[in-house]
């Protein structure tokens, strides 16, 4: 149970590195685009090989598809509702908004990135054969560039450094607490229903991945981000053999 607490934490601890990069470093745009495509094919490789597929397997196809598409419909809609509030640009390092609104539109967009993530990979400790290793170093790697431009935007809503390391540890620990939840939560269920949650999960992250990541990714990063992308999801199927 505990090991799900922890190995949320450690996927979500990226989100706090990224943070540190981007206070006390000076790191060029194109290398968040850069960091941002690799996290992007990575996590289109674990919400395939992983939750899909394992969704099919357990669940069959209906589950899976009622899932998937539910997924992605209830992010769209939390993000549109977000985004209204400040947090469209929470994967953009650049300034937007009015400083309050914007803080908090970002904060509540990256807990809503996080917890789809977080549940599954408690889920995947329910197979009895380890963590996930697709699912950590996917999640790990995505998070990175969110910590970084979603705190250089912070900064530029005048956010102090102070504010930005606690709300990002907030977010780390609602992440480990969401692997708990997922743990504990999905060994209780009947397969087709954890199958469903597990595609519900993916569709939320592909719904993220496509409306945050990689137009962030090619907007900092240029053409060459599409093979970088295409090298994480090679990263990432070779991580599931």
């Amino acid at each position: 149970m505990w090991t799900a607490f922890m190995w949320g934490g450690i996927s979500a601890s990226a989100v706090v590195i990224g943070a540190l990069a981007a206070l006390f470093l000076k790191i060029p745009k194109r290398v968040f685009g850069w960091i941002m495509a690799f996290g992007t094919g990575t996590l289109i490789g674990a919400a395939t090989f992983e939750l899909l597929g394992d969704a099919l397997n357990d669940g069959g196809i209906i589950p899976t598809a009622i899932g998937f598409t539910a997924g992605a419909v209830v992010y769209t809609l939390f993000d549109l509702l977000i985004s209204a509030k400040g947090g469209a640009g929470r994967k953009r390092s650049g300034r937007s908004g009015d400083s309050n609104q914007s803080g908090l539109g970002i904060f509540a967009g990256t807990v809503m990135d996080a917890i789809p993530e977080s549940i599954m990979l408690g889920a995947s400790l329910l197979a009895g054969n380890g963590v996930s290793v697709v699912l950590v170093v996917s999640i790990f790697v995505s998070n990175i560039p969110e910590g970084l431009s979603s705190t250089v935007g912070l900064q530029g809503n005048k956010y102090s450094r102070a504010k930005i390391m606690l709300m990002w540890l907030s977010v780390l620990l609602i992440s480990a607490l969401a692997a708990l939840g997922g743990y504990l939560f999905l060994e209780q269920l009947p397969e087709e229903m954890g199958a469903a949650i597990g595609a519900f999960a993916g569709g939320g992250i592909i719904a993220m991945i496509c409306s945050t990541m990689m137009p962030e990714a090619f907007e900092e990063g240029g053409p060459v981000v599409g093979l970088i992308a295409s090298m994480g999801l090679l990263v990432s199927l070779l991580l599931d053999l």
